[in-house]
């Protein structure tokens, strides 16, 4: 599966090494290429995930604010209700379609 802007694929992996939380498509940390992100300063913790890092996304025309985030440390307990343990894999939110 891929992560795409536009033309520009920021993620590429498997389906079976992605995850689905919530309804949103998760990328192993390794997939996704790094240059297409910047850190953002929106704090928003997941009562059950945890503290969640923000990121925006570089297109031709600019930033896109906070289209994709990830759970650097996220909450043990919630990998139960995952099924597997999650930490910095990336989804990603308006603007970047997650295609076959």
């Amino acid at each position: 599966m891929k992560a795409v802007l536009n033309d520009t694929v920021i993620a590429e992996a498997p389906q079976e090494d992605l995850i689905r939380i919530e309804g949103n498509w998760y990328f192993p940390p390794a997939s996704v290429k790094s240059e297409y992100l910047v850190e953002s300063d929106t704090p928003y913790t997941c009562p059950w995930k945890g503290e969640c890092q923000y990121f925006s996304v570089k297109s031709d025309s600019g930033l896109l604010q906070d289209r994709a985030w990830s759970y650097p440390t996220p909450y043990p307990s919630s990998f139960d209700r995952v099924g597997k343990d999650y930490s910095n894999y990336v989804a990603f939110w308006k603007d970047v379609r997650v295609v076959d």
